[in-house]
């Protein structure tokens, strides 16, 4: 399967193929033009070195942004700016590499340590998406391509700090739903936890009108952090329309994911989102998932279900047959969360 970025370099390219032309619903949710349509924002400094009412009226935010938005951006993260803007440049010396170079790591198994490749599966997808990737499982085993030369270094350096940040923010969230600081860490073995990076390439497609970046979709995992080179695409499903994210400069986007939904028994819901394509600039983005360990079975809080009154809305089920589920299946909004909702008598 040919790449996108070989795609978009073939001479005189002037429309895709078929098989990227992404058929929009005709009642397709509107994208809000409206300026106080835009997600929270987290300041994370307050929350591990702030007054004790800092701390807390922090945590209180991040509750409620998990609750209202499942999305929030966060500030003063205390990451380097520079180890940020040296793992996009990794990233896009990797996209750089010949074809037969970014072969060596096609990957087999929707599992495998190291996978490159286009679209989201493209053994299942009945439309491409105009996307290249490259996933790598950074924890609790660390493993890294060894080209660019300068890849394993950086990427290593950037997968502790986003650890160390995503962890305090789990902390902080555990906090909000009233479980103690150390409850999510403890209950889902975060210690082994998965944490993957996935670096996405979305060149400038010709027809971007007709083509999908990623369609919509939630999250597994716990928690998603999200860095991009400053080229929009983001959008996230917000009361019944599509809010482009904004980004801010050196701020982490961050996302719930399904495994937050149902831990906390659906208080904090994963959200449905999209990225697009544009015709004039790459896109690359740096998602970081983190999740439970990959034997962990998860359900919800038992501190969070009472049965008279907020009964369990999902079944227990391995995080590694969950993930192997969805990466093994087509994209579809929370489609995957199904297998283990369990519908109202």
């Amino acid at each position: 399967m040919i790449s996108i970025k070989a795609l978009t370099e073939s001479p005189g390219l002037t429309s895709i193929p078929p098989t990227y032309t992404f058929t929009r619903s005709p009642v397709d949710e509107p994208v809000s033009d409206d300026p106080e349509d835009s997600i929270p924002i987290v300041d994370f400094s307050l929350l591990t070195s702030g007054t004790p009412d800092q701390q807390s009226k922090t945590i209180d935010q991040l509750g409620k942004a998990c609750q209202d938005w499942g999305f929030f951006m966060v500030i003063n993260h205390g990451v380097p700016e520079s180890l940020m803007k040296a793992m996009a440049d990794a990233c896009g010396e990797f996209f750089n590499l010949t074809e037969e170079e970014k072969r060596e790591y096609g990957g087999k198994h929707v599992l495998d340590s190291i996978r490159c490749g286009t679209s989201f599966n493209t053994s299942v997808d009945k439309v491409l998406f105009w996307r290249d990737f490259l996933k790598i499982f950074v924890h609790p085993q660390f493993h890294s391509p060894s080209k660019p030369a300068a890849f394993r270094e950086i990427s290593l350096e950037y997968c502790k700090r986003t650890r160390e940040l995503s962890k305090e923010l789990l902390k902080g969230i555990s906090m909000s739903l009233g479980l103690g600081d150390t409850y999510i860490e403890n209950a889902l073995n975060l210690e082994s936890g998965l944490q993957i990076l996935i670096a996405n390439l979305y060149p400038p497609c010709p027809e971007p009108e007709l083509a999908m970046g990623m369609p919509p979709h939630s999250d597994h995992g716990l928690l998603t952090l999200l860095i991009q080179n400053g080229i929009s695409g983001l959008q996230v499903q917000h009361q019944s329309k599509w809010v482009n994210v904004n980004y801010i400069p050196n701020a982490f986007i961050v996302n719930v994911g399904d495994h937050m939904e149902i831990m906390s028994n659906g208080k904090y819901k994963s959200v449905v989102h999209r990225v697009f394509v544009n015709e004039k600039a790459t896109r690359i983005s740096i998602v970081t998932p983190f999740g439970p360990s990959l034997e962990t079975v998860v359900s919800p809080a038992p501190e969070l279900v009472h049965r008279e009154t907020n009964a369990p809305a999902y079944t227990g089920m391995k995080y590694k047959d969950y993930l192997h589920l969805q990466q093994s299946s087509q994209l579809d909004g929370k489609a995957c969360l199904d297998h283990v909702r369990i519908l109202p008598a």
